[in-house]
């Protein structure tokens, strides 16, 4: 007979399954007669909650290499304790780690202990990313939690290296990340790849933390209409299992002067329903990039978007349905919720910036202008319906770049009166 664990391994496994799409069964019931040579719970190759760091190490590259092999997946059953875990790992092709994703809160055995619970590694490791990922590759529905890092002094931040990092040997194709939780971390996920060894098809999508270096996402020659969706960083997030950040800290990660989302060579990218929250910069969009950016909301930054630009075509992005606040930084001069420079064409649709006050960090409360145009190389802006807000300057567009050419169309300056622009 089957035991009760038994019983509910299966019933996860066949969950599993379907969300892999990996095998079909027409009823629940008949999971218990399949033999799942292709899946294994990583408490049967020996990682436990209560084994050392090290030994769940060797335990989980155990797994993971035997199930590249098979095309496998692993399932990290959740747990009211966390997996200690040493960093180093790889997750080679055709492995994908998979857990349950929450709930996220206090441990129900342990109400006094604030820890996250489910599927949770827990991290202490400092001397190389936690995990890299080879080729068509999963991870989904895991939490990482680095309990040693401070929440209060920012002078005690470890600079951890990245959580998930692309590998740097080969060019990795078919990367899904999804539903992953972060506490702690410093970078959360590194995809800049070696020029030599680019990555493409690489999914990003309902991802939560606040990175302490100010760096969740950045992704580097990464071709093939790379996909960031539905990403949410927020230093509240923390408090989930203990208090929030302080402020000091938080203000340590703007000082940083780093991007939330940064992309840099990289084509056709599509970046929607992104929101960051206490950092220097939201997205930057480098020089060798294009694509689209929607639905979007950068609170409480420096800067809300640069965009950049090395040439004339195949340099613009599309950005629209979106709002920046606009208000932190050392200098009122510092601040902007647009820039744009280089060469290429940026067309903005309905995209709003205001500014204000924040307790969670120092904030200034206004920004300089709507927009900061720079460089001497054309480039073209269109603007159309946009709400320019709490900015000090005389006129919302900053305009330093002679040969740059900027249409406004419908907008509304801070007087709440129209603002329309013809400039060439």
């Amino acid at each position: 007979m089957l035991s009760q664990l038994s019983v509910h391994r299966i019933a996860w496994l066949g969950a599993l399954s379907c969300l892999l799409n990996l095998c079909s069964l027409p009823a629940a019931v008949e999971a218990a007669s399949v033999p799942f040579a292709g899946y294994k719970s990583i408490r049967d190759s020996g990682v436990t909650p209560t084994n050392t760091s090290a030994a769940n190490k060797a335990a989980l590259q155990s797994a993971i290499d035997w199930a590249a092999l098979r095309g496998a997946a692993l399932f990290v059953d959740p747990s009211d304790e966390p997996y200690p875990v040493d960093s180093g790992l790889v997750l080679r092709m055709n492995v994908s780690i998979v857990g349950a994703h929450g709930p996220v809160g206090r441990g129900t055995r342990h109400p006094d202990k604030p820890q996250p619970v489910g599927s949770v590694f827990s991290i202490e490791d400092e001397t190389q990313p936690f995990i890299t990922v080879e080729g068509a590759t999963q991870l989904r529905g895991l939490q990482f939690w680095y309990p040693r890092q401070t929440l209060s002094d920012p002078a005690k931040i470890i600079r951890y290296p990245p959580t998930i990092q692309v590998s740097r040997a080969k060019p990795a194709q078919g990367v899904t990340l999804s539903s992953l939780t972060f506490y702690g971390e410093f970078v959360a996920m590194d995809f800049n790849a070696a020029r030599a060894q680019p990555c493409e098809q690489i999914l990003f999508e309902h991802c939560y933390g606040y990175p302490l270096s100010g760096e969740f996402i950045r992704i580097d020659y990464c071709y093939d209409i790379p996909r960031i969706l539905h990403c949410h960083v927020n230093p509240a997030n923390q408090r989930f299992i203990k208090s929030g950040y302080s402020r000091a800290v938080i203000d340590a990660v703007v000082a940083a002067r780093t991007f939330t989302y940064a992309i840099n060579h990289t084509d056709n990218a599509v970046l929607m329903d992104l929101f960051t929250f206490g950092a220097y910069g939201g997205v930057y969009l480098g020089p060798a990039t294009y694509g689209q950016l929607s639905n979007f909301n950068l609170d409480c930054v420096t800067v809300g978007i640069h965009k950049l630009g090395d040439g004339t075509f195949n340099r613009n992005w599309q950005i629209a349905q979106g709002s920046i606040i606009a208000n932190t930084g050392v200098k009122v001069e510092d601040i902007h919720p647009l820039i744009i420079e280089g060469q290429g064409h940026t067309a903005l649709a309905n995209v709003e910036a205001f500014s204000g006050g924040n307790p969670a960090l120092t904030t200034l409360g206004k920004s300089q202008d709507f927009l900061l145009v720079r460089g001497d190389k054309k480039l073209t802006v269109s603007l159309t319906g946009c709400r320019m807000r709490n900015y000090v300057a005389d006129a919302p567009i900053t305009l330093l770049n002679t040969n740059a050419l900027i249409q406004a169309v419908a907008c509304v300056d801070k007087q709440e009166k129209p603002f329309n622009m013809s400039a060439q």
